[in-house]
C-alpha cells in the first residue's frame, strides 16, 4: 500500500526592510531644482559616497535624511518609518569647524553631548554615561585625549571626537558631511579607516559626502553623484565614467584611472568647486 506523505515547505522569511529608503525624492528652492527623481535604498553595512560640485544639493540631501529639510516631492523612510528629526537611528558628523583655540570643553564632555534625553527618553545615570563615553572614546581611538581641551587638539583629533559623538547613541546609519576636508593625507586615511571600522564592527550603513573619493575608494560600495539637477547612482565603475559624467555635465569629461586613483579632467568651470585640483591639471573625483 502506497503511503502518501505531505511535504511541508518552510516559510520563506521576508528580507529585512532597507535601513534607508528614498523614493522619487525632489528638492526645489524657488525656481531651482537641486535634484529630482532620486531613488536610493541603503542596506546595513553599506558604504555610499555622495559626490558632486558645490551647490548640487549634497548637504541638503543629508538634511532631508535628518528630517530638518522637507522634500518638495517624494519620501524618505528609516527602517520603514517616515524620517523624523532627532531619530536615534541616525548619527551625524557635520562639516568640520575647528574649535577656537583654548575652548575649555574637555574631549570626553564633547563626546558625551551625543547622549541626551530626546534620544533615550530620560538622561542616562552618571555612571552609565561615563561608561558609554569611555567605550566610545576607545572605539574612536581617542581615550588618551579624554581630559584634554578640544581647542588644543588637531583637526584630525577633533574629527575623531565628532565621529564619537555621532556613534555614542548606537546609531544604525552614519551621515558624514565632508569629514576629510582640511585634513592631511595621513589624517584622511586614519579618519576613513575609523569610519569604515565603525561600519563593519556594528553593521552600520555610512553615507559620506566627499570631494575626493580616492581616500575611501577601497571601501565604497556605491556612489550617488549629484550634478546639474540630475542624479546617478551605482557602483564606482558604473558612475565615474567619461560617458556618465559627460552626460551629466553636457560637456566632454574624461575619467582617468592611474595608480589606483581616479582623476576627472575637463569639468566645466562652474563644477570645479567640490573637486580637488590635481597637480597635472586634472581634478580628483
Amino acid at each position: 500500500m502506497a503511503v502518501l506523505t505531505e511535504t511541508v515547505s518552510s516559510p520563506v522569511s521576508e528580507p529585512p526592510p532597507p535601513l534607508l529608503s528614498v523614493r522619487n525624492a525632489t528638492l526645489r528652492f524657488g525656481e531651482r531644482t537641486l535634484w529630482s527623481g532620486l531613488d536610493l535604498e541603503v542596506r546595513r553595512g553599506e558604504f555610499i559616497a555622495v559626490l558632486g560640485p558645490n551647490g548640487s544639493g549634497k548637504t541638503s540631501l543629508m538634511r532631508a535624511i535628518l528630517g530638518t529639510q522637507a522634500l518638495s516631492e517624494g519620501s524618505i523612510e528609516i527602517l520603514g518609518q517616515p524620517v523624523r528629526r532627532g531619530s536615534a537611528q541616525v548619527g551625524y558628523v557635520p562639516q568640520q569647524q575647528l574649535a577656537d583655540r583654548g575652548t575649555p570643553l574637555r574631549a570626553r564632555d564633547f563626546v558625551g553631548l551625543g547622549l541626551n534625553g530626546h534620544r533615550f527618553g530620560v538622561p542616562l545615570p552618571s555612571r552609565a554615561r561615563r561608561r558609554a563615553v569611555d567605550a566610545t572614546l576607545e572605539t574612536v581611538q581617542a581615550s588618551h585625549l579624554a581630559r584634554r581641551r578640544i581647542g588644543d587638539l588637531s583637526g584630525g583629533e577633533q574629527q575623531r571626537l565628532r565621529i564619537g559623538q555621532a556613534l555614542i547613541g548606537d546609531s544604525r546609519l552614519l551621515l558624514c558631511d565632508e569629514p576629510l576636508i582640511s585634513l592631511d593625507l595621513y589624517q584622511q586615511r586614519a579618519v576613513s579607516t575609523l569610519i569604515d571600522a565603525s561600519r563593519r564592527d556594528a553593521d552600520r550603513a555610512v553615507l559620506m559626502i566627499t570631494h575626493d573619493i580616492n581616500p575611501v575608494l577601497d571601501v565604497v560600495d556605491r556612489v550617488v553623484y549629484l550634478a546639474e539637477g540630475q542624479v546617478r547612482t551605482g557602483r564606482v565603475d558604473e558612475v565615474l565614467t567619461s560617458e556618465v559624467l559627460s552626460e551629466l555635465y553636457r560637456t566632454p569629461v574624461d575619467v582617468i584611472r592611474a595608480r589606483g586613483r581616479i582623476i576627472v579632467v575637463g569639468l566645466p568651470d562652474g563644477a570645479h568647486e567640490g573637486h580637488e585640483a590635481h597637480p597635472r591639471g586634472g581634478l580628483e573625483a
